[in-house]
């Protein structure tokens, strides 16, 4: 299988001349440049090995302890002593304190080397916000330093048996005892319910401390620790992500602490999805980007058929193949300039129903990317790409769970059609569009417009959510490209970029 390569140079290009990051006044080039450099070094040198045997070997549950495939503890154990899990913490409670895009970078490399240890850790930063948001003086002191330091590791508990995206259906219960709270009921697809990398784990529980009949209202979070009374009742056996245990979890009499207001869980819980919904992206530019260097490298390297003049061809030579190589790389750098412009518009405190449409829109459109550059490598290889030795086919089974999980796609595109229709962010999504396209206008912008008018007047227009959503990514997508060819000489390459450009707005929709 080919060598993980960290795609620093896209990452930084995409950030400084798409995005416009140096723009920001924290931005700090050198320091960006330094951390994703070193970071990629050792993503391509410790946690990329460990990709595929941790595919075939598994996370695994033994006396109700998960234990994680060889290699793993150490392999954390490196990434903690070097400060990594605090990336983003505050320097006063001992982070890093670095950009919340330099730590997008160092997330989508982390993904593309090793997804299941990714999903392990990258709960992290999010917990870490949310106590620094709602948390109290004494559970900040309590838990910051050993969620920086990898003392501990966290998980996001809402799903459950009965309740998956309507968490208005929550049944875990939080009964107050004392001065606490004890948690009872089950919860299920927990990421890193247990593990053994770190000597504790932060539960972000959410819980019923009202009644059923107050719906969400009634739901609040709770902090709950590593304890006998929260234990794992099995491991789920997955498509992919074989190394990341995904655990059904049993809380019994559980103690746990009130995180923020009573029956303002959602509000709380939201800092920490918010963080994944974009992760999630990543993740899925980071399967793109994987996939079209193994298809890249594969069809460069194969010999197969013969030029106009005789001459042997190699695979890269053939218009479909070529095609599919460029559509691969589209997707990468598309959907990671999406993301990356998102994080900006965060910086620059944007309107909120801007960011709300900008995050779904990133959500679904980068998601997809990996599962599609992933189906056309394993159409470039044929049979090869079928087969587990060539790498494809695992990165295809990981890509694929970022469409369902943090709200699967249908929810968000959705909202997309409900309250991305509101003038506000809808006005706020057409200025941004303009701006990114420069004197050029993307061809889908007025079509866009007659048929968000003609939605507005519809009851119910959720029917039309996918076609709708597909509009807007489309859009955005033209506005991108147009952006990412006005700086193309900053990249390394630009003629490879150019090329790109004109395969995605020649074709006049994103590409697929």
């Amino acid at each position: 299988m080919t060598d993980f390569k960290a795609p620093i140079d896209d990452i930084l290009f995409s950030l400084r001349h798409v995005a416009q990051a140096e723009s920001l006044a924290e931005w700090d080039d050198d320091i960006a440049s330094d951390i994703l450099t070193h970071f990629g070094q050792f993503a391509e040198g410790v946690l990329a090995p460990l990709n595929e045997s941790g595919d075939r070997q598994g996370a695994r549950l033994e006396n109700g302890k998960v234990r994680m495939p060889d290699g793993f503890g150490d392999a954390f154990a490196q990434l903690a002593g070097d400060g990594w899990q605090g990336l983003t913490a505050p320097e006063e409670h001992g982070g890093m304190g670095v950009s919340p895009l330099v730590a997008a970078g160092v997330s989508e490399v982390f993904s593309g080397a090793n997804h299941s240890l990714q999903m392990v850790c990258n709960l992290v930063p999010g917990a870490i916000s949310t106590l620094l948001k709602f948390g109290s003086p004494a559970q900040c002191d309590h838990w910051l330093p050993k969620l920086i330091s990898g003392q501990a590791l966290s998980t996001m508990c809402l799903t459950e048996p009965g309740a998956g995206s309507d968490l208005s259906a929550i049944r875990t219960k939080a009964t107050r005892q004392g001065d606490g709270w004890h948690i009872d009921g089950e919860k299920i697809f927990i990421s890193g319910g247990d593990q053994d990398l770190s000597e504790d784990i932060l539960h972000l529980v959410l819980a019923r401390s009202g009644t059923a009949e107050d719906g969400i209202r009634g739901l609040s979070l709770f902090l709950c620790q590593k304890q006998p009374a929260a234990v794992v009742s099995r491991i789920e056996e997955k498509m992919g992500l074989h190394a990341s245990p995904t655990c059904q979890m049993v809380f019994t009499d559980a103690q746990a602490e009130l995180i923020g207001e009573e029956g303002a869980g959602l509000q709380a819980m939201f800092t920490v999805m918010n963080h994944a919904r974009l992760d999630v992206a990543l993740q899925g530019v980071a399967h793109a980007a994987r996939a079209a260097q193994l298809s890249a490298e594969y069809a460069a390297e194969r010999k197969q058929g013969r030029k106009p003049d005789g001459a042997p061809a190699l695979l890269s030579d053939h218009a479909d193949v070529q095609r599919m190589l460029d559509s691969q790389a589209a997707l990468a750098i598309g959907a990671r300039a999406m993301c990356h412009l998102t994080l900006v518009e965060i910086e620059r405190q944007s309107s909120a129903p801007l960011l709300e449409i900008l995050t779904a829109l990133c959500k679904v459109f980068g998601s997809e990317a990996g599962t599609q550059a992933a189906d056309h490598g394993m159409q470039i290889m044929g049979g090869y790409g079928y087969l587990s030795e060539y790498g494809v086919e695992q990165v295809w089974r990981d890509a694929r769970i970022c469409a369902i999980y943090e709200g699967a796609n249908g929810i968000h595109t959705r909202a997309l059609v409900t309250r991305g229709l509101r003038a506000e962010g809808a006005d706020a999504f057409d200025d941004l569009v303009c701006r990114l396209s420069g004197d050029q206008t993307p061809p889908a912008l007025e079509n866009w417009r007659t048929i968000r008018m003609q939605l507005q007047t519809l009851k119910d227009p959720t029917p039309y959510a996918r076609r709708y959503y597909e509009m807007m990514s489309n859009l955005l997508q033209q506005a991108v490209w147009l952006r990412i060819r006005a700086v193309a000489q900053h990249h390394p390459d630009p003629a490879y970029i150019e090329r790109l450009a004109t395969h995605v707005l020649t074709q006049g929709e994103a590409p697929a």
